[in-house]
């Protein structure tokens, strides 16, 4: 079955969020770098990664039920954050404003009974759950540590540790 004209037009929507989202960890490591946060901004470059890979699902979706891609113009991204609290605390914000984009996707897909859409989605609202976890964990872990350099040199440590995003 051929992907629907509003199926296609969401999917390629949500192209347009999920590369902005790699733009956004992009800019975010690009914060952390220059304050010597070299875990942080390893960990939000794998994360601008696993977002280029999930917008290349979307695309290889749409490319792969007769649907035509068209790519958006990205907006520009957050630079600038108060503390590394505060771009985690953002980070953890648009994963949840993802999560719900991406039910506003499902459901269109059921209305549709697009079943092929609905069992890629099903792949992102598992994936999307994960993603509110982890970064949920981390924003806790940094209001625990709050000010003290010596805990947040712990973190960067810690996240440095992150290996390779998925495809």
């Amino acid at each position: 079955m051929k992907l629907s004209a509003a199926m296609q037009d969401a999917m390629n929507q949500q192209i347009r969020v999920e590369l902005e989202s790699a733009y956004l960890y992009l800019s975010i490591a690009t914060f952390f770098s220059p304050k010597n946060l070299g875990g942080l901004a390893h960990w939000m470059r794998i994360q601008a990664q696993e977002e280029v890979a999930h917008a290349m699902k979307f695309i290889d979706h749409v490319e792969d039920r007769g649907g035509r891609v068209a790519l958006q113009a990205l907006a520009q991204p957050r630079l600038e954050f108060a503390s590394a609290l505060e771009a985690f605390e953002f980070a953890a914000s648009h994963e949840a404003a993802v999560s719900a984009q991406i039910h506003g996707l499902y459901d269109l897909a059921a209305k549709e009974r697009d079943y092929a859409s609905q069992a890629l989605l099903q792949w992102f609202i598992t994936e999307q759950v994960e993603e509110e976890k982890t970064a949920s964990q981390i924003v806790e872990t940094l209001r625990m540590v709050g000010d003290s350099a010596p805990g947040l040199f712990m973190v960067d440590k810690e996240l440095a540790g992150r290996g390779t995003a998925p495809a």
